[in-house]
């Protein structure tokens, strides 16, 4: 995606290099459960999933990649980027066919033409070639196992193929390739080949059920019976269940909870999916304010309200064009990530691989959405990392209960978190969340305080331009500068009314000042409020802080001294 400010490259450098090893949860050899709405470990702390997907269900039933890269240094990179978990995709014939299921890895490849694949194999994986499919889709589950990475293995289609189309016949229950009880026996087969694998930590059931013919009646009928026999031959696993049209809806579940045997085991989660292109055209020509509200609230009563009834959900697949010219995408991303921040969603990011050895038809395609770039030898596009960065760690949760509750200024189109870049500062600039600040701000308006700071000290606007700075209490922060309101239909546009002030120190335009990012793609400045609705060719992700709750420890800096 597009940078939206030009935030320097040592910010983000130092992230990925840094970062992401001091709060991976290298989790590999782990059983979790649910504790509410939480996935945690065999002490109840919470365990948040960071994951990426990695395919393996296309034609050749050979997971992507492996003629680019060692398999090793593959489960390497991705560690060291922050993800914890991989949902590793497969097709149920992989575990029903054994026809398929015994050929090898060179023998698939042949099959297809893919004759350079079979070159780039046997130049970085000589000795996953000539092993057959199923074990060689073990060999990169014991690959990610030497990383400390988890692993969800997810049947993504019945006949290995591209997924998805409404006609493509892998589109729901009783669809041509896509027998139910079939389906079952595979989600069976392939639950008992890894009951005994400890990083295997969970199975989803079936990616995006869609179609003409989908119901819910038959969805919790064959949902069922395949978390059934999931949880008979693996009672280790999570049991992932995805909803209706592609993965977006479990509304449906609002009025009918699920009804297995092992309810009492805490072991069901559910997953669900979101892209720009379900909101495409508004997206692209709407008021990005607007669109970001309404999806939030639509995120919400399509899945999200499971959180509020202590029910896990796993945002399994969100992503986006990484190129940076998708102006849905540009916008969509960051929303999707106030929201993931927000609730502190479990969340795996489409997709890992820069390339595929073959999809639809066309050898070496390019993945647009990918993490890495065509040859798998380094990150697509930089700034993309610090993006998703923030979302990696917990921010509550058990064992993240160890503070009072605080906000924190999360700038999703980076992101990045305001903080004080020392101690003494009384300005901010974008910076590593792990480095936050803890804050106090009530809603609907109120000041926004530094609550561990000396003399309390709060933030407030100086004028166009200028940076925000900390006040310390008093009567210079008790007037409408220091008063803080979301006014936005996205929640995000943090504002002062210049208008309600007795000296306006410069002209807020239309009345307001709004948090912004300073022209180094640094400092945190305030600006007239930008884009607030109407205009849909205005961008307003500059502008964009989401305030979000946090219980995690927060890093003690010395006092502050009052200004």
């Amino acid at each position: 995606m597009r940078p939206l400010t030009t935030v320097s490259l040592h910010v983000s450098l130092c992230l990925t290099l840094v970062l992401l090893a001091g709060h991976r949860d290298r989790a590999a050899a782990v059983t979790l459960s649910t504790s509410s709405r939480w996935i945690v470990d065999e002490s109840g702390h919470r365990v948040k999933l960071a994951c990426v997907n990695w395919p393996s269900h296309l034609e050749p039933v050979v997971t992507e990649g492996l003629g680019r890269q060692p398999v090793g240094a593959i489960s390497a990179r991705l560690a060291a980027l922050g993800f914890n978990c991989v949902r590793l995709t497969y097709p149920t014939a992989l575990a029903t066919n054994a026809t398929l299921s015994s050929l090898t890895v060179r023998q698939s490849l042949l099959a297809h033409g893919l004759t350079e694949s079979v070159g780039g194999v046997q130049v970085n994986n000589p000795g996953i070639l000539d092993l057959t499919l199923m074990e060689s889709l073990k060999a990169v589950v014991a690959s990610l196992a030497e990383s400390g990475v988890m692993v969800v293995l997810d049947n993504h289609v019945s006949r290995p193929a591209w997924c998805c189309g409404d006609d493509d016949g892998n589109a729901f229950f009783g669809d041509r390739n896509f027998d139910p009880e079939v389906w079952v026996d595979g989600l069976g087969n392939m639950a008992t080949v890894f009951a005994d694998v400890p990083n295997v930590v969970g199975m989803s059931l079936r990616n995006e059920l869609r179609g003409p013919r989908q119901n819910s009646q038959d969805w919790y009928t064959y949902m069922q019976r395949g978390a059934e026999a999931v949880h008979a031959a693996n009672p280790r696993a999570l049991v992932i269940m995805g909803g209706l049209g592609y993965d977006y809806d479990l509304s449906f579940l609002g009025s009918r909870q699920v009804g297995v045997t092992f309810l009492a085991e805490n072991k069901l989660v559910f997953e669900v999916h979101w892209y720009s292109f379900s909101d495409a055209r508004a997206w692209e020509t709407q008021n990005a304010n607007e669109v970001c509200g309404r999806a939030a609230r639509e995120f919400a009563r399509r899945g999200g309200f499971l959180l509020d009834r202590g029910l896990p959900l796993f945002l399994s697949e969100f992503g986006a064009d990484f190129r940076g010219g998708d102006l849905k995408d540009n916008r969509f991303f960051p929303c999707a990530a106030s929201v993931a921040a927000d609730l502190d969603l479990d969340w795996a990011l489409w997709a890992l691989q820069g390339s595929y050895a073959l999809r639809q038809g066309v050898a070496g395609m390019d993945e647009v959405y990918g993490v890495l770039d065509w040859s798998w030898s380094k990150t697509r596009n930089e700034t993309v990392l610090p993006r998703i960065q923030a979302l990696q760690r917990p921010l509550r949760g058990p064992g993240y209960a160890e503070a009072l509750p605080y906000t924190v200024l999360f700038h999703p189109a980076t992101g990045l978190c305001a903080v004080r870049p020392t101690a003494s500062a009384t300005t901010l600039e974008l910076g590593p969340c792990n480095e936050t600040d803890a804050w106090a701000w009530a809603p609907p308006a109120s000041k926004l305080v530094l609550r561990d700071a000396a003399g309390l000290p709060c933030l407030r606007a100086e004028g166009r331009g200028q940076p925000a700075r900390l006040s310390a209490t008093g009567a210079a922060c008790g007037d409408a500068l220091s008063t803080w309101r979301l006014v936005s239909d996205s929640g995000m546009h943090l504002a002062v009314d210049t208008a309600a002030a007795p000296t306006a120190p410069m002209d807020g335009g239309n009345g307001m000042l709004c948090l912004d990012v300073g022209a180094d793609g640094r400092s945190v400045v305030t600006n007239p409020c930008a884009c607030l609705r109407g205009d849909g060719a205005c961008d307003p992700e500059r502008q964009w802080f989401k305030l979000v709750t946090s219980t995690r420890s927060v890093a003690r800096k010395p006092a502050m001294l009052a200004s």
